[in-house]
Formats: structure tokens, C-alpha cells, sequence
């Protein structure tokens, strides 16, 4: 097989090929590093990878500069040669610096003929960091989506193929056709895997060179291949299995996806740190919803307990501790009631605890929406509908109890893989993203990924306004609107980020009343987002969305928007991971525009009453008048929330890599 032929991986992946490196691809269960291990996952990762220091990247980015004008002469044909030329030469393994630099200035050149984009030197470090596996910051507006098309052949080259992860389908599908062009020159073929394909044509775009795909997508795919593998440990023994010899596509008896060989994250602290932990869960349905009553009843039961005397919520873990008197309440309860399962007591008490956690720990707007009559998750860090999911052991039943619709047969889990321990499976693993350096400690010790923060191809001018607090909640939204509407009147565009689909209504509730035309993204208005970002730079425009709404959109401001001050984003509460504030913030002032930013807070919001409520009580008490003139208390106050939010955080990665050891989903 040729070189071109190798690299654009699309030609001839042979059922028995794909099943082969599915067999290789799930061998591998790395584990999260634990005590002196992780300072020395951490240092072997500097180590190993102290070559390409940003330095390093800044200065082979130079030399690439310093050879394009000689590429630009070249006509179409002579390009597309030295395309072939270099191309074959990585296939065959050709990693050297002078080859790479050739490579890196050809694809530069394409992408300027294809798009009419030219990546600037930092876009081109950028680039070449992701292709020696780094985690590249680089921040709000700076061309993330070019800088990862430059890179993108270069790493299908090397691996033959690679899988890119986008935040959302609207993105995946949008970036394979945007940098088809640049892509089919280089030799490599792409497509994007969205959530209304059949499973044949998921097949043929996973046996394309490049896949851009969200991690919800790519990942259950994966999953179902396991399912249909079992407990198989050769490609000679899964043949059977999965119908080897039965004809058809991939769609029918074989593997979605050929093996895992490479991936290129975008957003990439939100997806392996934030998300990381969350496990994709494969089940299905048990057609029985017997259980409905028995769920109504623990409801109903934990509606007559007294928290304090009877039970203990800790709000942070999402957890329910009866106490003696409400255990003994119970008991009594129980014997009233016919149902067997009342009997045993300690199955009624994890009922009724269940239905105290759905009471008090998740809640409308924040955690889950009530759409069409049933119960759907809410995604905390992107605020988008996980439509498909549901939570296990009977959490969201209790849920679904608590708000009084219909109750939801229990399902049976065939597997389960945290997106962490997925993305650990990767031989090959670099990312893209506006905020790592605060994650930077996580990304070496969980994924011996070192992060290197890429400087902006324009000084940032955006000024930072100072916090502002306030000892309630209430205080705190009266003076956001007043804030808003202050902004608005100097004729400047203004985003206001929230931490929930509540508090976006809530916002716009009081913009309401104030006669002030704006516009809402959250979850509710999903399929607008790209739009409704997109028209965020408008002179006088206000939107309000959810913490990460509308991250991969660039906001472009009008002359008019520009020359009133640029865009002014006030950050409505402060979040567990800062990196999202700073994300947020980070879409004001983009490629040396002007702009400005603010954060509010109270000593009612939740990161604060989750982590520190009796310092915030303290701090609520002394002193008087709404606002809190002293901000580097409350600065400091939320600097410890955070850490210890980054400590939970900690906590769930031990958890989650527990549960793989011990618990395999596959």
C-alpha cells in the first residue's frame, strides 16, 4: 500500500483490521496516578517532554515563517506534489524538525488557498505543540479551529488516523465541512459523526482518516463495539463473535470504530477534567415499572421527615445521613405500609435517602429540566440537555417522583466508561483549550499531558473591572440589572454569564421589567446557539447565557460596538473551576479588541454556601448595607471555595478510577 494510501485512512480498513485494533485499543486500562506517583508522573511528563518548551515551538514557528514565501510561489500542481512528497515521508516515519517545519509551512499555505485564513506564528506554535502532544492554551478568540486544522493531517499522518472532539454536534459537523478543503489536499479524507446517523453510515465516516465528533457521541459508539466484542481477547477469537464472516458493513456485524490510535480534544480542560469523571452508561430498558409506586411512596415518606432532627443533607457530595430519630420515624412508617420492600428496612432507608438527595440537592433549572413531561439532565459545566441520559441506582426515579411525572422503568447497565479513563486509552492525546494553565497539575498528573500557554498574536486591552459583593442574592441581581442596563446605555454589547438555566430566566425576568430587549441561551434554546453568539457583538445587543454556552463561536463585534468600548461580560457567580470564569471573561477583548468585564457575587451563591457557609455566615453577619466594600475578603473567600471544590474534584477521580479497576464496564 502507498504512502498516500496509508495516510488518508479512509481506503480499505478491512472488517478484520478494525477489529484487530478495537482488540489492541481496549487492552489498555491505565490507571490514575496515587501518592509519590503523581509528583512523579508529573516530572516524568516535564521531562520527557522539556524539548518542546514554548521556546522551542516559538522558534521552529519562525523558521515555517521564514520558508512560505517560497511555498507561495508555487502553483496548484507543484503544491500539491510537495504535499505528497512530505506527506509520504511522515507515513514512513520521518518526525525530524526539518521535515515537520515543511510540512507545517505546506498546510499553512493550502489552508491560506482554501479558506483565505494564514495562520499567524502563534497559531503555527500552537499547532506544533499540539502535533508533539501537548495541552496548547490559547486564548478566547486567537483561531483555535485553524491552528488544530493546520495540525490535524500532520498527527493523521503519523497515526493514520485521528479522532477530533468538539463540544457539541452543531461544531463537529461545522469544522469537517469548513476544513474539508484543507484536509483533501493534504490527502486525508474527514467526516463527522452526528447524533441522527444510522449505525452503517457511522461506520464508513469512522473509517475515514480524520472524525470530528463530540465525546458523548464517539464514546458510546465505542461502548456498543465492547458490548458486541463480550469478553473476546484476539482478533481471531472476536470474528465470530461479531459476525466476521457474515458479510456486510461495519453497520451490521462488525465494529463501528476501527481501533483507538490518536485524538485531538477542543475545550480540552472542559472535556478531560471538568467532564472527565462523568461515566458514559450503555443500558437498556427492563420494561417493567412496577417499582413507580414504590418510588411515590419514599417520596412521600421523605416529605414528612424534619431536616436537622431527622436526617442531615451534605450538600457538597450530594449526600442524605438519617439520624437516630429519623430512622426510628421511619420504622414506625414502614409498618403501616403493605409493600414487601418496606420490610426491609435498610433497602426502605437507601429509598427514602435517595428521595431526601432528589428533594434537596437537585433541583429544577439547575441539575435537570422538567421538557415534554419527563425528567432530563442538565449539564452543570456546558448548561446544555443530556437527553439521554439518566442517573443510576434509582436517583432519578426519585427524581422523577419528586416532581409528579410519570416514573421511568429502571435500567439494566451493559457498560460504562468515564470519559477520563477513555481518553486515557489514547496512545496519542493533545488538546485545545482558552483556560488550562489552572489545570495545568491535573492534565500531568492524570494524563501526563504538559500544558503550554501559547501568547496572543495581539496585547490583550480588555480591563477588569472589580469584583463586586453583596450579602444576598437578592442585592446582588438588583444591582446586575442596574449594571446591564447602565452598559446598554452607552450603547455597548453586553454578556451576562450565569451558572444555570434558572438563573438565566431569572436575569431575563428582571431585564423584562426594566423594558430591556435581550435575548436567552441556555439549554431551552440549544439549537439558536451559534446564532445567538454570534450576534452578541452587535452595538446595544444583551445576551445572557449559560456559563459555556456558545464556546467554538467567535463573538465579532460591529464598528459601532467597537468604538462605544467593545464588549462588557459580567460573570453573574463565580464557578468551582476558575478556568470557566476565566473562559467566560475571555470572550471579551478578543485579538486586541476593546472590552471589559466584571464578576458579581454574594455570600448566598452556591460555590460559596457549598464549601465555606460558616465564613460566609460570619462575614454576613458583621458589618452593614447590601454591599460588601472589603472585595479581597470575598476574593479570598472564594480563592478557598474553589480549592476546595478542586479537592472534591480530586476526590471523584479516585472514585472513578476505583470503580474501573474493580468494576470493569466491559
Amino acid at each position: 500500500m502507498s504512502g498516500a494510501e496509508v495516510a488518508s485512512g479512509a481506503q480499505s480498513v478491512t472488517r478484520y483490521q478494525a477489529l484487530w485494533e478495537s482488540v489492541r485499543s481496549r487492552r489498555s486500562r491505565p490507571e490514575v496516578a496515587k501518592g509519590l506517583d503523581k509528583l512523579s508522573t508529573r516530572l516524568s511528563a516535564r521531562l520527557k517532554n522539556r524539548r518542546t518548551s514554548l521556546g522551542f515551538l516559538l522558534s521552529e514557528a519562525a523558521r515555517v515563517d521564514g520558508i512560505s514565501p517560497e511555498i507561495r510561489n508555487h502553483s496548484e500542481a507543484a503544491l500539491d506534489e510537495s504535499v505528497r512528497e512530505v506527506r509520504e515521508a511522515v507515513v514512513r516515519g520521518a518526525h525530524d524538525d526539518a521535515t515537520l517545519r515543511r510540512a507545517m509551512a505546506l498546510i499553512r499555505e493550502i489552508a491560506r488557498r482554501e479558506t483565505g485564513e494564514e495562520a499567524f506564528i502563534v497559531q503555527i506554535a500552537g499547532a506544533l505543540g499540539l502535533v508533539h502532544g501537548r495541552i496548547v492554551e490559547m486564548k478566547t478568540g486567537e483561531g483555535k479551529t485553524l491552528t488544530g486544522s493546520v495540525a490535524a493531517p500532520i498527527i493523521a499522518w503519523q497515526r493514520r488516523r485521528l479522532h477530533v472532539f468538539t463540544v457539541n454536534d452543531y461544531l463537529a459537523k461545522r469544522d469537517a465541512h469548513s476544513r474539508e478543503g484543507i484536509y483533501t489536499r493534504c490527502g486525508v479524507s474527514v467526516g463527522s459523526i452526528v447524533q441522527e446517523m444510522a449505525p452503517a453510515e457511522r461506520a464508513e465516516v469512522y473509517a475515514r482518516g480524520i472524525v470530528y465528533g463530540t465525546p458523548k457521541q464517539i464514546t458510546a459508539d465505542w461502548l456498543r463495539d465492547q458490548i458486541r466484542m463480550g469478553p473476546v481477547t484476539s482478533a481471531w477469537e472476536g470474528r465470530l463473535v461479531t459476525g466476521l464472516g457474515s458479510g456486510g458493513g461495519g453497520g451490521g456485524g462488525g465494529l463501528l470504530i476501527p481501533g483507538l490510535r490518536a485524538a485531538l480534544v477542543d475545550e480540552a480542560d472542559a472535556v478531560l477534567i471538568d467532564e472527565g469523571v462523568v461515566p458514559l452508561i450503555i443500558a437498556r430498558s427492563r420494561h417493567e415499572d412496577e417499582m413507580a409506586p414504590i418510588y411515590k411512596q419514599g417520596d412521600a415518606l421523605a416529605s414528612k421527615l424534619d431536616e436537622g432532627p431527622d436526617y442531615k443533607i451534605d450538600y457538597l457530595r450530594r449526600r442524605a445521613e438519617l439520624r437516630r430519630r429519623g430512622e426510628h420515624r421511619l420504622e414506625e412508617m414502614f409498618k403501616q405500609l403493605d409493600e414487601p420492600i418496606w420490610r426491609a428496612t435498610r433497602r426502605g432507608k437507601e429509598l427514602v435517602r435517595n428521595a431526601l438527595v432528589a428533594r434537596h440537592c437537585y433541583l429544577p433549572g439547575q441539575q435537570y429540566q422538567i421538557v415534554d413531561g419527563r425528567v432530563v439532565i442538565v449539564d452543570e459545566f456546558t448548561g446544555r440537555f443530556l437527553a439521554d441520559r439518566s442517573w443510576e441506582h434509582g436517583l432519578h426515579q426519585a427524581v422523577e417522583a419528586k416532581e409528579g411525572v410519570e416514573v421511568t422503568a429502571d435500567r439494566e447497565t451493559l457498560a460504562r466508561m468515564s470519559f477520563q479513563r477513555f481518553f486515557r486509552s489514547f496512545p496519542f492525546l493533545a488538546g485545545m483549550t482558552g483556560t488550562a494553565a489552572d489545570a495545568t497539575a491535573e492534565m500531568e498528573q492524570v494524563y501526563a499531558r504538559p500544558v503550554t500557554i501559547v501568547p496572543t498574536n495581539k496585547p490583550v486591552i480588555r480591563e477588569q473591572w472589580p469584583l463586586r459583593a453583596f450579602r444576598t442574592a437578592e442585592q446582588k441581581w438588583t444591582e446586575i440589572a442596574r449594571a446591564i442596563e447602565q452598559v446598554h446605555a452607552q450603547g455597548r454589547p453586553v454578556l451576562v454569564g450565569t451558572r444555570s438555566i434558572a438563573a438565566s430566566e431569572h436575569i431575563s425576568k428582571r431585564l423584562e421589567a426594566r423594558g430591556l430587549e435581550h435575548r436567552v441561551l441556555n439549554a431551552n434554546f440549544d439549537k439558536e446557539e451559534a446564532t445567538l453568539i454570534a450576534d452578541a457583538g452587535r452595538a446595544g445587543a444583551i445576551t445572557v447565557a449559560t456559563n459555556m454556552a456558545g464556546r467554538g463561536t467567535d463573538i465579532l463585534l460591529d464598528d459601532r460596538a467597537r468604538e462605544a468600548g467593545g464588549l462588557h461580560v459580567i460573570l453573574t457567580e463565580v464557578h468551582g473551576a476558575r478556568r470557566v470564569d476565566l473562559q467566560f471573561i475571555g470572550r471579551a477583548g478578543r485579538q486586541g479588541d476593546p472590552g471589559s468585564a466584571q464578576v458579581f457575587a454574594s455570600l448566598e451563591d452556591e460555590l460559596i454556601v457549598q464549601h465555606v457557609p460558616k465564613l460566609a455566615r460570619a462575614l454576613r453577619a458583621a458589618g452593614s448595607g447590601d454591599e460588601i466594600p472589603d472585595g479581597p475578603i470575598v476574593r479570598r473567600l472564594v480563592r478557598l471555595a474553589q480549592g476546595r471544590a478542586r479537592i472534591s474534584r480530586a476526590g471523584v477521580l479516585r472514585q472513578d478510577d476505583w470503580v474501573d479497576k474493580n468494576l470493569p464496564g466491559m
